[in-house]
């Protein structure tokens, strides 16, 4: 007796669900690997589950987005704007650079010289010889700043000794004339001299004369 005709619609059962895209996974991965090798054809499958989980294949012989790109060609439609093309290719063009400057990192320290011709590594020598001159002249410019902060330094240090001897000699002769006037002082005492303390005279207030206003009366 065979097997009854199975109606396709959501299966309504979680458990049952999660068991019939499990097999039906592995079964439509297995036909998508058979077609590859038997037919020589180029498949991509990429499938997702209803939790969101990524299982996919691709033929060995191409990738992803050979696969993508070449539909788009052939089907005319378009997977992603111009901006996403602009950036894709701008990737590209800065991946290219950095492999270039790899390699030319590599000659400049020396390695992978056996692929490069005579005319190259003439040029080779030309570009490490400039450098080196480059190199040499920021050294001695470096130099040169190095001596004239150093000269400056030392044009700044004479200047602060200069002024502290100033100060010095002015703090000496303030301090010899303070000596010289208590030598003073206490020779006149030995000596008796009066006191120089000023002394105010007395002041005396004349009266003008007037008359006894009683005898004119």
């Amino acid at each position: 007796m065979g097997r009854g005709k199975i109606e396709i619609k959501r299966i309504e059962n979680a458990s049952n669900r999660q068991v019939t895209f499990s097999k039906r996974k592995q079964g439509i991965l297995k036909k998508a690997r058979e077609i590859s090798v038997l037919c020589d054809a180029q498949v991509s499958l990429v499938l997702f589950s209803s939790a969101g989980k990524l299982n996919e294949y691709c033929s060995p012989s191409t990738n992803l987005k050979e696969i993508l790109t070449r539909y788009q060609k052939t089907s005319g439609k378009k997977l992603w704007d111009a901006r996403h093309e602009y950036l894709n290719t701008e990737l590209d063009r800065i991946r290219k650079e950095n492999e270039n400057m790899q390699i030319e990192l590599r000659h400049l320290m020396g390695e992978d010289l056996s692929s490069l011709s005579v005319v190259e590594l003439r040029n080779l020598e030309d570009s490490l010889q400039f450098g080196y001159d480059h190199v040499r002249m920021k050294q001695t410019e470096c130099l040169n700043n190095d001596i004239e902060i150093l000269r400056k330094n030392e044009r700044m240090l004479e200047e602060e000794n200069r002024q502290l001897k100033y100060i010095l000699h002015q703090q000496e002769q303030m301090a010899m004339r303070e000596m010289r006037d208590i030598e003073i002082g206490s020779n006149k005492k030995e000596k008796g001299y009066p006191s120089q303390s000023r002394v105010q005279p007395f002041g005396f207030c004349v009266q003008p004369i007037q008359p006894n206003l009683q005898q004119n009366k």
